[in-house]
């Protein structure tokens, strides 16, 4: 990318801003609406972003009066703007002129204009139309100041549309074949094709995916993923690259959505400026399955957490919170209203994660189309609603935190704190357990989870990173499910253990080769020497199953321990046994998890899908081998985080709680915010670094 540094005078800055559709509204509403924002203590507005009709009303007559309008009263009140692309939705003349840009489903159903995301990211001649308007947007903006940067389209992929299925794609499916493999014979040969007679006598014969009997061949599904992955980001490259041509002082990101599997974010990454994000907690939390009482209140946690440390991880540096929940919102199952202060918790809740901005979405709620029961920092008649007060709470509170970081009230914002455990991911391992998950409620995220969820709850920063990046600065790695390993990782994790690194291997590791096959010897295949055992035998468990391991040396039924869904049971070698397993049964006495000591580290290979307790206690024993500094057990739905020397303590509970910290000498602590009484769905922030003297009463 260009030139960029960060956004406006000093990049780490803890803002707050919102989404707004000016075009929404009649023109005389806009000063008030500006006014409002800044009152709020609003620093960003994003604009844009549906706006193709309005912006080109008919082809080559561009309209730029109204959002000219609309950036000069957020300058003149102090704001600034970022623009978007507004390709996710391409207008209904275009569509008339050329139908070819159209989306298809995989049985050849035609996606037809009427909401959005309809177009094909293959189409040449979609691509032609992108060109052309970020071309003319990106040309008239060029020189002007006010705009800082800009969000290329709207979530790639929502309502499944990373997927097309037309001609287009099918002829690019094909020469993104032809790069990879020399001819059909290497094709047949690396998928396994002798199966079935699925073999190919040219890659011209190779079609997109089409409705079959029986599931995909893997080897061909998980090339598909990679193909789909790779045309994404090609297209939003054509984007980039055409908005750096015309300003490299520019940002420009994306944003991404909720634990999203189908595109490759570590790759786009690399084409952005800034990783964003849009973050719903109420609806992210029933979309992950059963919710309780305070989940739909505030969302859950650590699920925001991963999210966020993902998203951060992408650039190792500060990300921002693109859409912001401002209240209740129209897309989930069921459209609970957050808990009072619930907006204000996420907002500071992210940025102790490591979010320099955060973007609420939307202005106002709509009167008219498919949003209509989402809502807005204001409501629809213009007064405030519930988001709106939490909104500028945050501000001034950001603002405050910020300000007491310096003797002197001044402050450089908050850089973000280096995280001293890793969590390995990525999204090939994702696709390619998907073509063959062999379990209904295997759920790769959930099987992340289960290892994440303990370090959040002793309060360990954790950055979430590909398995190929520099681990050397981590006192411990996790890697719940490294399903295709090559020889290169195979030395990449070895040099790290040996170099005094602690790693955690979870189930379905080692299992399959690049091209989605199995390998001809054990698994963990090639690493079967790092972890010293091989698996002599995997099971898929029912919930209605009893699946219980205990250490070893556990002398009592009281130290069972559950899993569920996955379970490998190990052949040591030169691994020390460490829990088996004690349901009754086939499976009985076997070994579920074993520790061998490497160079001056270790690794533990767990072949089961840990549940809360074993989870604790994996993780446990692990930061203790790694000394790494950590609180006492937090309760769950109270979590608490440190970025540069300043630790927030967030409820988000119904639940009153009382901080504790421990006192080893004089010292004592300066609250930033608040203080160690909680009140349900609170926060405070401390000064410094506390989470090793933490602990948390919940009574």
């Amino acid at each position: 990318m260009g030139t960029f540094t960060g956004v406006g005078p000093n990049p780490q800055l803890m803002s707050i801003g919102v989404c707004y559709f000016p075009e929404h509204w009649p023109s005389e509403r806009w000063e008030r609406d500006v006014e409002q924002m800044a009152e709020a203590g609003i620093e960003y507005v994003r604009m844009a972003e549906f706006s193709w009709a309005v912006l080109e009303p008919e082809r080559g007559e561009f309209d730029f009066e109204w959002l000219d309008e609309a950036v000069e009263l957020i300058d003149d009140h102090g704001m600034k703007a970022v623009l978007c692309t507004p390709t996710a939705s391409p207008p209904g003349w275009l569509v008339d002129e050329r139908p070819e840009i159209l989306q298809r489903d995989r049985d050849g159903t035609v996606k037809h204009a009427g909401s959005r995301r309809h177009y094909c990211f293959n189409s040449p001649a979609y691509r032609e139309e992108t060109e052309r308007v970020v071309r003319e947007m990106a040309d008239h903006y060029a020189d002007d100041p006010r705009v800082v940067g800009w969000q290329t389209d709207n979530e790639y992929g929502c309502h499944g549309t990373a997927d097309c299925y037309c001609e287009d794609c099918a002829d690019a499916f094909r020469d993104w074949l032809d790069e990879r493999y020399a001819d059909a014979d290497e094709l047949n040969e690396a998928w396994g094709t002798t199966f079935w007679s699925q073999q190919y006598d040219s890659i011209e014969d190779v079609d997109v995916p089409k409705p079959t009997p029986a599931q995909d061949h893997p080897s061909y599904a998980l090339d598909f993923r990679r193909f789909t992955s790779d045309s994404i980001i090609e297209y939003n490259r054509l984007q980039t690259d055409l908005l750096e041509e015309y300003n490299e002082d520019w940002f420009v990101t994306h944003n991404f959505m909720n634990l999203f599997p189908s595109l490759d974010i570590y790759e786009m990454g690399e084409d952005l400026d800034l990783v964003s994000w849009d973050s719903y907690p109420t609806g992210h939390v029933q979309e992950a399955g059963e919710s309780s009482h305070d989940e739909l209140r505030a969302g859950n946690p650590d699920l925001l957490s991963f999210n966020h440390d993902l998203y951060r991880s992408i650039l190792g540096k500060p990300f921002w919170v693109m859409e912001q929940q401002p209240g209740d919102v129209n897309w989930p199952p069921h459209s609970t209203q957050p808990a009072e202060g619930a907006m204000r918790l996420w907002a500071h809740h992210a940025t102790a994660h490591g979010a320099d901005a955060v973007v609420y979405f939307r202005w106002r709620r709509c009167l008219e189309a498919q949003e209509q029961y989402h809502a807005g920092l204001r409501k629809q008649d213009g007064s405030a609603d519930r988001g709106y007060h939490d909104a500028q709470t945050a501000a001034d509170e950001l603002l405050d935190i910020e300000g007491g970081a310096g003797d002197d009230g001044d402050s450089e914002g908050l850089e973000t704190t280096d995280a001293p455990v890793a969590i390995l991911h990525d999204y090939e391992n994702i696709w390619a357990i998907a073509g063959q998950e062999h379990a209904p409620d295997f759920d790769y995220w959930a099987l992340l989870q289960a290892f994440y969820r303990p370090l959040r709850a002793r309060g360990v920063s954790v950055d979430v990173v590909h398995p190929e990046s520099d681990l050397e600065g981590y006192d411990a790695v996790i890697a719940p499910a490294l399903h295709m390993v090559t020889a290169d990782l195979v030395d990449h994790l070895t040099e790290y253990a040996e170099s005094g690194g602690q790693l955690l291997f979870g189930p379905r590791t080692g299992v399959k080769d690049e091209y989605n096959k199995f390998r001809p010897e054990p698994q963990p295949g090639p690493l079967a020497d790092l972890v010293g055992a091989t698996v002599d035998q995997h099971e898929s468990a029912p919930g209605h199953l009893e699946t219980t391991v205990a250490p070893v040396d556990a002398d009592g039924a009281s130290d069972d321990l559950p899993y569920r869904t996955w379970a490998e049971w190990l052949n040591p070698t030169t691994a020390e046994p460490t829990f088996e397993y004690t349901s009754e049964g086939i499976t009985a006495g076997k070994t579920a998890a074993v520790r061998k000591a490497v160079g001056d580290g270790a690794v533990v290979y767990c072949g089961v899908q840990p549940e809360a307790r074993l989870g604790d206690e994996l993780i446990g024993a692990l930061l203790e081998r790694a000394a790494v500094p950590h609180a006492g057990a937090l309760p769950t739905g109270v979590r608490a985080t440190v970025r540069d020397g300043v630790t927030w303590i967030c409820n988000f509970t119904s639940d009153e709680v009382t901080v504790e910290l421990e006192r080893t000498g004089e010292e004592t602590t300066d609250w930033r915010l608040g203080g160690p009484e909680l009140e349900p769905f609170d926060l405070s922030v401390a000064d410094g670094d506390v989470i090793d003297r933490l602990s948390v009463d919940d009574d």
